[in-house]
């Protein structure tokens, strides 16, 4: 039989994939099945697997975690037919046949109340029992069928949230001829009212505590009569004579309640008035949850989108290639751990044959430390123009980025100016890790001397340093995300693993070695998604 597994996207399109070896699921363009806009995966986020007969689902050391059925996986698991998983805005459904499965208005107040002879209780199962009862008792059922029709003709239009919730009130108000009513949300634990005609309602906390923490429906047929009412002086005052509370119930969750009551007893509520207000709370409470999932739903579309345009963007403002320049071979990397990063680097060649590099690490990861980022690119751009002396060129950048740095973010940053017919090569360092100049023939020296990050300090000293490259030197300067970068045991990639991989690839071109860093980086982690952006500069001396 046909093997296929069902994949509702980021976008909300659904495409079957045919099972037939093992499947990466990740962001990651090396996964088999990759959905690198979904910002909610990690890499390398699971896979599928073949077991004998069986098939398999692991994850892959993930950060968001995967789920089978809304249950955490902590394990490889063996999947049954119609089994979901989820991860990050992704649905897949295993289908081992091929054969898609099936699928201040309110106060409350007093204390519990006592039933009595004039209050009636029912539940979502009861009711639903007694309108099928009205249907076959023929005539007499046409008024709360023709009720129920036309709620769910007017809650199948395609209404937005805010929308829904008075058309909701106004047919539960008119179906049982009420006076005044009001339905209220659960926000968390407190009940918001969303729409009500009328105002001032005072509701038992009692009546409250029933219909939210027992699903019961509740009728008092006449409130000044009833002994657990009769004596409140809210009720005396309103003169409420009859009153409903239903909950507004999905299949096993109360979002809300709806409360009707009629201050004058034109007429009291019924048993079938309650039944038939149950059961449309009912359908209204399925209505705006799924009102809620679309608007959930669109706004993931829209940030997803936002997302990638804004990947997009800062793509744009970090070098497409290196410059090819006499003197000095260069080559530069960056992949963010997530669709947006905060690692810049940038190459300024300028007209008298020098080159300057420049690598910084906003704090922090996502958007925030993507703005931080742009503002930190178009800063360097102006004052890398005539960079001058680097000790004030830092000063300089620190100062403007103090003057617009939230106190929780900061900036480690290197700059330096490379004279590629000499080797002589100025520097500043603000906080950032020290470069690492591997000479040709091996030996190894750390750029470590330097000032505090940007942002901190506004007048922070930094000074210009001095090296000099030979022919066949290397300079190359990196984020943490190089050498922080973890596998599935949580181990460190580490500065020992890093200056290992530049020795053995120090004879090769600059673009060759930034490749066998993100290799060895790649091949390290082992499916393990990167706790931070990797970021990178190679500059070789010829």
């Amino acid at each position: 039989m046909p093997r296929e597994l069902l994949i509702q996207g980021p976008d909300g399109l659904t495409k079957t994939v045919p099972l037939n070896g093992r499947l990466t699921v990740g962001r990651s363009t090396a996964a088999e099945i990759s959905f690198p806009e979904d910002g909610g995966l990690s890499r390398q986020h699971f896979a599928f697997e073949p077991d004998g007969e069986d098939w398999t689902v692991q994850d892959l050391g993930s950060k968001n975690g995967t789920f089978v059925n809304n249950i955490p996986l902590k394990a490889k698991l063996a999947l049954k037919p119609g089994d979901r998983v989820t991860a990050g805005h992704l649905i897949i459904v295993f289908s081992p046949d091929g054969r898609t499965p099936e699928p201040g208005v309110v106060v409350f107040e007093g204390e519990e109340e006592k039933s009595s002879s004039t209050t009636v209780t029912t539940s979502l199962e009861g009711a639903l029992n007694q309108t099928i009862v009205l249907e076959k008792a023929g005539a007499k059922a046409s008024a709360p069928m023709q009720a129920l029709i036309r709620a769910g003709q007017v809650l199948s239009e395609n209404k937005p949230l805010f929308e829904l919730f008075p058309v909701i009130l106004d047919l539960a108000i008119q179906a049982v001829n009420a006076q005044r009513g009001v339905l209220l949300i659960l926000e968390g634990d407190t009940l918001v009212p969303r729409a009500h005609k009328g105002d001032g309602f005072r509701i038992s906390t009692g009546v409250r505590d029933r219909v939210l923490n027992d699903k019961t429906s509740i009728l008092v047929r006449d409130a000044q009569l009833d002994e657990a009412f009769r004596s409140r002086m809210s009720i005396v005052e309103q003169k409420v004579h009859t009153m409903m509370a239903v909950p507004l119930q999905t299949k096993d969750r109360i979002i809300g309640l709806i409360y009707l009551d009629s201050p004058f007893i034109l007429r009291e509520f019924t048993k079938d008035d309650l039944s038939l207000l149950t059961v449309m709370a009912n359908v209204a409470a399925i209505r705006i949850e799924n009102a809620r999932l679309a608007e959930v739903e669109e706004a993931e579309r829209t940030m997803v989108r936002d997302l990638t345009q804004a990947a997009e963007i800062q793509r744009g403002a970090l070098p497409s290639r290196a410059p090819k320049l006499q003197g000095v071979d260069l080559a530069g990397y960056n992949a963010p751990c997530r669709t947006v990063g905060g690692d810049y680097y940038d190459f300024f060649p300028y007209s008298d044959g020098r080159v300057a590099l420049a690598l910084g690490d906003v704090s922090g990861k996502g958007m925030p430390a993507s703005l931080m980022m742009m503002a930190l690119h178009a800063r360097v751009h102006v004052l890398a123009e005539d960079p001058g002396n680097l000790g004030s060129f830092m000063s300089r950048l620190n100062k403007a980025t103090c003057a617009n740095c939230p106190s929780n973010r900061f900036v480690t940053f290197f700059f330096c100016v490379v004279n590629a017919a000499t080797g002589d090569t100025v520097f500043a360092n603000a906080g950032h890790n020290p470069p690492i100049v591997m000479r040709a023939s091996g030996a190894t020296e750390l750029l470590e001397n330097g000032g505090p990050p940007l942002g901190i300090v506004a007048m922070a000293p930094y000074a210009e340093q001095r090296i000099n490259l030979a022919p066949g030197d290397l300079l190359v300067l990196y984020s943490d995300g190089v050498t922080e970068a973890n596998n599935a045991n949580y181990d460190e990639f580490g500065e020992e693993r890093f200056i290992e991989v530049l020795w053995r690839n120090r004879l090769e071109p600059a673009e060759a070695i930034a490749e066998a860093v993100t290799n060895a980086l790649t091949a390290f982690a082992a499916g393990a998604p990167p706790a931070d952006d990797i970021t990178l500069v190679v500059a070789k001396r010829l």
